[in-house]
């Protein structure tokens, strides 16, 4: 049975190809967005729709995916991801630095690389605990979101680390760049947030969601944006995107949460300007609280120096 999903287009990916808006609105890759398309799984305003044709602001977007229930959709595939870098290997964990485009594990309609498939291509052994798709994951990064993960090897690691992040002992560091200036500069936002009810792919603030809490503090402040630390005491699903927007300073690239598609065209994104910078926690086999760190990739080091030059 085909499990379908809907999601209005916003206004900045008017004119977009629809395998192009597929992949930024449901987190796809563009190649399975095609092949969608193509076999006329995908509906505009009801209407089907091939993936060079263009989609229309405020119109809804539909996607079947086949089968989302097969366990063949979800298997582990080891495929080497290009510009994923280790940075901490020992018995216990592997910290990798993520590349933007690549998911943390096999997902329903996600058919591209992983960081699980990417650390078994490259001979790593990691925990056999979790889901079968997502063995040794304890965190996870959106598709669009760079950075810092960690991923367990042995079983007590996953153990000991799950219970870290539930019980909120992991510090977890972002940068993030935001249109405008927030007020005040330094501040929390505490608002639960839950699935969107209309929209499949969407978080929102929403009264009956999960308790989430960001904190923020601007680093720098440019003419149009203001480039953020964030630090997370929860980690639901696209919580900075969803507590920056409820705060109206979206993150720069982020049209599905109110991002000005204009600005992040003339800063070159094509993604959130989001980065998992920092890492901290006490190591689960030798107790020792370790710290790692991660620099801004090539298009989120870019997107600063325009706005610097401005």
């Amino acid at each position: 049975m085909a499990d379908v999903r809907t999601l209005p287009v916003p206004d900045g990916l008017e004119g977009e190809r629809v395998d192009a808006a597929l992949a930024r609105l449901f987190g796809l890759s563009r190649t399975k967005a095609a092949d969608l398309a193509g076999q006329g799984l995908v509906m505009l305003d009801g209407a089907a729709v091939g993936k060079s044709d263009r989609v229309r602001g405020g119109g809804f977007l539909e996607v079947s995916l086949p089968d989302a229930n097969a366990p063949t959709g979800l298997e582990i595939i080891a495929e080497p991801v290009p510009g994923m870098s280790i940075v901490h290997d020992d018995d216990d964990l592997i910290v990798v630095d993520k590349p933007v485009g690549v998911a943390a594990h096999p997902s329903v309609g996600w058919s591209g690389p992983t960081v699980v498939g990417g650390l078994r291509a490259a001979g790593y052994r990691i925990s056999t605990s979790g889901a079968s798709e997502r063995q040794g994951i304890v965190s996870r990064l959106d598709v669009g979101t760079s950075g810092l993960m960690v991923v367990a090897k042995s079983e007590h690691a996953y153990s000991m680390l799950k219970r870290a992040f539930r019980d909120r002992r992991v510090d977890k560091t972002y940068h993030t760049l935001v249109q405008g200036l927030p007020d005040p500069v330094v501040g929390t936002i505490d608002a639960p947030i839950g699935r969107h009810p209309g929209y499949d792919f969407k978080f929102a603030v929403m009264q009956s969601g999960k308790p989430s809490l960001t904190h923020y503090e601007v680093v720098e402040a440019f003419r149009s944006a203001s480039l953020l630390q964030v630090k997370l005491e929860t980690g639901r699903t696209h919580q900075i995107r969803v507590h920056m927007a409820a705060l109206r300073h979206p993150c720069v690239g982020d049209p599905l949460y109110g991002g000005d598609p204009v600005l992040g065209a003339r800063l070159g994104l094509d993604r959130q300007w989001l980065h998992a910078v920092g890492l901290g926690f006490e190591h689960p086999g030798s107790g020792e609280y370790v710290t790692f760190e991660s620099s801004y990739p090539q298009d989120l080091q870019n997107a600063l120096d325009i706005l610097a030059q401005a």
